[in-house]
């Protein structure tokens, strides 16, 4: 039999035929089955899963429960526009919801269909509760590709490069990049010059009441799982406060156990003004969530907010048993767990080979930096994309991230046996270790 007629080839003939090009796609693999950790193609082979349809997956392929309350729920009911016809599941899921965000106040939820619709309302709300229009993210930040979102995203390609203008009223400051430090100084004795920087922003960029909110993701995801330092979080907190900005915390790939807490920015003790979350909120449903203080989220009159598919029925249902089977499961626990090895092995491998410039990481959530020399620093793309095609040839799925797409970051479901969790460390050493060598 020739490549050609290989079903894996009939149908990338097809997608080529069909598809927008701007629809990428890095492995040339067609899925036609998966169950926990592993993923099974058209062809029969059989993949460790170690980026969870990018942080969708937290609880693995296709989850019994879940699987269930989606069937039980499609013969009640598919869909009714929840502004007409309410329902039950799009209630108590956001009961849930609300008792899960961090911080004592009253929260309130609504519900859309995916991280960059909840990045917009949550945009929306803290406009008009704030009654100003100005909004600040940070270099490296990811956070949706649509107008707005693609604004105040950083990454110029492929996510911007071509498609500007861009949303007015956005601005950008340096984040928390330790390692490749905007002000070139090293923690922890550098004083925070990412903080002490906005005293001189306000002044010079636009004055601190023209800005309605402040977004940031507790670990950045696409900027290359950029973990910031203790005081980081709680400053641009502090600062917000002081100047009556609301905090966004966008958790949509943080979110839902995979920092080792149910809500990455935990770990820092803050507690956000309003929160986004969406991808492993419903093990793959689309569904989103923007949870908040009441006294904001209740500034849109009815009607204001909201859109004709979010919290759908089937999603909710999905929502309500992904969260209880995180719950019933510890693994928030697991995640730890999966990521004391994993960080101890990688650490490990970053004594002996020089190509990996930085480990870093919360919980599960973790992404080894590749560099040619660790005294510049240049970024080893090439590597890092021979890393993970050499991985896939060995049965491992992974991908890269980073503004220099020098990152391998690894989202490994949280339901991972340790069997699979040694097999695909492994490989992800030998796949390091010989593309280093290769140069």
């Amino acid at each position: 039999m020739s490549i050609a007629e290989t079903k894996t080839e009939k149908l990338i003939q097809r997608k080529n035929n069909a598809v927008a090009r701007g629809i990428a796609n890095s492995t040339g693999i067609f899925v036609e089955k998966a169950s926990g950790a592993v993923i099974t193609d058209v062809e029969g082979r059989e993949f460790l899963d170690f980026y969870a349809g990018v942080g969708v997956l937290n609880i693995g392929h296709c989850p019994e429960p879940v699987v269930k309350a989606i069937q039980k729920q499609a013969d009640q009911l598919l869909h009714s526009f929840f502004a007409i016809g309410m329902y039950e599941p799009y209630v108590e899921l956001a009961e849930k919801m609300n008792s899960l965000m961090p911080g004592g106040s009253m929260k309130k939820t609504m519900f859309a269909n995916s991280g960059a619709e909840a990045v917009e309302n949550a945009v929306k709300i803290a406009r008009h509760a704030t009654k100003r229009t100005g909004i600040i993210s940070f270099e490296g930040a990811f956070h949706g590709r649509t107008f707005m979102t693609m604004s105040l995203t950083s990454k110029v390609k492929p996510y911007k490069y071509g498609f500007g203008p861009f949303a007015p009223e956005t601005y950008k400051v340096p984040s928390a990049y330790c390692y490749r430090c905007h002000y070139r100084s090293n923690y922890p004795g550098c004083g925070m010059h990412c903080l002490e920087n906005f005293e001189r922003f306000f002044t010079a960029e636009i004055d601190a009441e023209h800005i309605a909110a402040m977004i940031i993701e507790p670990v950045q995801g696409e900027g290359g799982f950029i973990v910031p330092p203790p005081e980081f979080l709680p400053g641009l907190k502090s600062i917000c406060e002081s100047k009556g900005i609301l905090f966004i915390a966008d958790e949509v790939q943080t979110g839902f156990g995979r920092t080792g807490k149910m809500f990455a920015i935990e770990n820092w003790g803050v507690e956000p003004d309003i929160m986004t979350t969406a991808k492993s909120i419903a093990a793959g449903m689309p569904l989103s969530a923007i949870t908040g203080k009441a006294e904001y989220m209740d500034v849109p009159d009815a009607g204001n907010i909201g859109g004709t598919y979010g919290g759908n029925p089937l999603a909710c249902a999905a929502g309500l048993e992904t969260i209880k089977f995180i719950e019933d499961n510890k693994l928030c626990s697991r995640a730890a767990q999966i990521g004391s090895v994993t960080m101890k092995r990688l650490k490990a491998l970053q004594e002996r080979c020089t190509v990996v410039g930085d480990v870093r990481g919360v919980g599960a959530m973790i992404g080894i930096e590749l560099v040619k020399d660790r005294q510049t620093k240049e970024p080893a793309k090439e590597i890092t994309s021979k890393v993970a095609k050499y991985c896939l040839e060995q049965g491992v799925m992974l991908i890269s991230a980073g503004i220099f797409s020098n990152v391998i970051r690894l989202l490994i479901p949280l339901v991972v046996t340790d069997e699979q969790l040694d097999r695909g460390l492994t490989v992800l050493e030998q796949s390091i270790l010989r593309a280093a060598k290769e140069g």
